[in-house]
């Protein structure tokens, strides 16, 4: 491949777009083409980006349609193998979703598979289902490379958010180049991705937990959760892992103290928390709800920048 010639991109299970943002940050790709199923989600992708989105089922998606690429990436459903769900696996609908990834790489044969889920996916049914993962990438061509990587430690964001990262190269000389970035030092903190006052909605002054918060939180240099009976304050001064469903109640709400009150984050904030730029566009015709779920299924996009990054590099070492 020439220097000069841009690394493609197609992804899988886009959702707003974290991954390929993460990509476009690092110089030297281009996404051809994305897909995702949710309607919200792929109006906040449209918002944003600029090439072809294919809004469909991904078992439904022809990939005669398809550009050929250089890398196939998907940050595919985590529900199915997170501790947080029902850990299932495979023998949820959401956990077989990974099969159909397989289809795309016998069909179009990208040069590299990037691969990102839940921490658990390595440990979950005894490591079975990871065995699995492994063997049918590894089948077809495919040396992997696979790690644990915490936002706090590899993309200076104030975010305890540990995902495994699967990298896979047809190339073995590629493979042999690829290292893992080397952690970094975490300088930011949680106030800097927060704004000092927010609108009405968002704080619990009306809450029937308002006098329980109010004895409990008393900081403003780190975020609370609300678990249901107790508030938990989060001593290590991270923001906790932002989940799909922290916009619908119950304790996956994140609280903090601003110079008003008590709140939980705002979306802005939280799409700060996954390293979006303040113009990335939050269609705020989208009820919250939406907005929250969009975010926590997303990525750490500093992460992926720097993973970006190592894969150029095993491509065109020094």
């Amino acid at each position: 491949m020439n220097k000069k010639t841009n690394i493609t991109i197609g992804s899988l299970f886009a959702g707003i777009g974290g991954i390929e943002q993460g990509f476009l940050d690092t110089k030297g790709y281009e996404v051809l083409w994305a897909n995702e199923i949710d309607t919200r989600a792929c109006k906040t992708y449209k918002n944003n980006f600029d090439h072809k989105l294919f809004e469909q089922d991904v078992k439904k998606l022809n990939t005669s349609l398809l550009q050929k690429i250089d890398v196939l990436t998907g940050g595919f459903p985590c529900q199915a193998f997170s501790i947080a769900g029902y850990q299932k696996g495979f023998r949820d609908e959401r956990g077989n979703i990974f099969f159909e990834i397989l289809r795309f790489l016998d069909e179009l044969h990208p040069r590299i598979i990037f691969l990102e889920n839940v921490k658990n996916l390595q440990n979950h049914d005894s490591g079975r289902t990871f065995s699995v993962v492994k063997h049918q990438l590894e089948d077809r061509g495919y040396h992997l490379k696979y790690k644990v990587l915490n936002s706090a430690e590899y993309g200076n964001i104030p975010q305890n958010r540990e995902r495994i990262y699967i990298v896979g190269f047809r190339n073995k000389n590629e493979f042999n180049n690829f290292e893992f970035p080397q952690p970094i030092q975490l300088t930011k903190t949680i106030q800097d991705f927060l704004d000092s006052e927010a609108e009405d909605k968002y704080y619990y002054n009306d809450s029937k937990y308002y006098s329980q918060l109010k004895q409990e939180i008393k900081k403003t240099d780190t975020i609370y959760q609300l678990r249901r009976v107790y508030v938990r304050e989060n001593k290590n001064k991270l923001c906790p892992t932002l989940t799909a469903n922290m916009g619908t109640g119950g304790h996956n709400v994140p609280l903090i103290k601003d110079t008003r009150d008590i709140r939980k984050l705002t979306p802005r904030e939280c799409a700060r928390f996954q390293g979006f730029p303040d113009s990335f566009i939050l269609d705020n015709s989208l009820p919250q709800s939406a907005l929250y779920k969009q975010i926590g299924n997303s990525v750490s996009i500093p992460v992926i920048s720097v993973m970006a990054r190592q894969i150029k590099k095993a491509i065109y070492p020094l």
